[in-house]
Order: structure tokens, then C-alpha cells, then sequence
């Protein structure tokens, strides 16, 4: 790994020596937890044992958060993994993570499918995820995120509800244009709205 991970001392003396130290002290706080806990919550109470990974300080920083958030779940399914054995089962998420039962009466119960496992258990995708990787990531999610809310405020610019579509839109953008240009007695800045409102729902319009 291209990078040092803070631990408690005394340091153990590999990088698989130290996850295999964190993994155990994940195990210890998940499985006595019945009801659950968050990934924050995890993260403070690592961080109050001695984990200075999780230390919220550090946590400020944009690329030591996404290390720190890779490295919890990199050990949440090595120990997924570790504790099918037992016949037990890990609820990974970010809202909750908790210890549950993997078989019942007829025998085990299915592990769901989850595309996140086999990226967080690959340690090359953190060692090849560097600042400017993570500002994207994060871009690429705070777009993602607001695009709903964009799009709700530019339809009621337009005029519009939330099931408009293509077609709907276009035309309604063309008869806006044609009452508020200046050229026709309109308004520069409300034609400069419509416009605005009608680019942002040309790259999210329902077909």
C-alpha cells in the first residue's frame, strides 16, 4: 500500500498485520451490537479506541476520509467472510452495519448480491486512488445528488410538473421563448432563466 495507516501502539509490523488488528477490532464492536450501528458511529468509536484513522480531525480532509472509509469496509467483508463460518452475516451500508444471523431451520439463508464486494476487498483500488480521483468521485456525487432538485426547479421555471417529458418540455420551451424574447416586448433576464432551466432538463429529460 502507498501510504502509512495510523494504529494503536504498539504498530503491528505489516500492512496485512494491521488490517487483520483492525478487522478484529471491528469484530469486537459489530458483534455486540445487535441492533446495528452507522459508519459514522463505527468510526467514532474505533477512533475512541485508540484508531487514529478515524479520528475526526483527520476525517476533514477529502482524501484521508475516502482511505479511512475504504479501509473499514475492505475489513467489513474480510470479516463478512470470516464470520459465514460461524454461521453469521454482516449488513454492510453506510446507515447500518450489524451482525445477523446467515442460516436458519432449513440451512443458510442467500447472500445477496453486492457489486461492492469485490471493490472493496481489491486493495489496488485504494492504492490507485489518489486526491484528484476522490474530488471526483465526490463531484460525480453531489451532481448526481442534486440533479433531482435541479431538474424540479428548472420544471417549475418552465412551468411544468414532475412527469414532463422530452416532447412536453421542448414545446413548451419554443412557446416561452417566443412570449418572452426581447425582440417580441419580452424580458432579457426571464428569457435568460427559461433558457437556463431548459438546458438543464435537456441532459436530464425522460425520453
Amino acid at each position: 500500500m502507498a501510504f502509512s495507516m495510523p494504529t494503536p501502539n504498539p504498530q503491528p509490523d505489516t500492512a496485512d498485520q494491521t488490517l487483520a488488528a483492525l478487522e478484529q477490532a471491528i469484530a469486537a464492536v459489530v458483534v455486540n451490537q445487535p441492533e446495528g450501528l452507522s459508519e459514522h458511529a463505527l468510526m467514532k468509536v474505533l477512533a475512541g479506541r485508540g484508531w487514529t484513522l478515524f479520528e475526526s480531525p483527520r476525517l476533514r480532509d477529502p482524501l484521508a476520509l475516502f482511505r479511512a472509509h475504504f479501509l473499514l469496509f475492505h475489513c467489513l467483508y474480510r470479516l463478512d467472510d470470516r464470520l459465514a463460518a460461524r454461521g453469521l452475516r454482516l449488513q454492510i451500508s453506510p446507515l447500518r452495519i450489524r451482525c445477523r444471523p446467515g442460516t436458519t431451520a432449513t440451512g443458510p439463508l442467500p447472500v445477496p448480491a453486492d457489486p461492492l464486494r469485490a471493490y472493496y476487498l481489491d486493495l489496488d483500488q485504494l492504492a490507485g486512488t489518489d486526491r484528484a480521483a476522490v474530488e471526483r468521485l465526490l463531484g460525480d456525487f453531489w451532481r448526481r445528488y442534486l440533479a433531482p432538485e435541479r431538474r424540479r426547479q428548472a420544471l417549475a421555471v418552465l412551468g411544468l410538473d414532475a412527469g414532463a417529458d422530452a416532447g412536453t418540455i421542448r414545446a413548451r420551451y419554443r412557446q416561452l421563448v417566443m412570449r418572452h424574447h426581447p425582440d417580441r416586448g419580452g424580458d432579457k433576464d426571464t428569457l435568460q432563466r427559461i433558457n437556463r432551466a431548459y438546458a438543464c432538463l435537456r441532459r436530464t429529460a425522460r425520453p
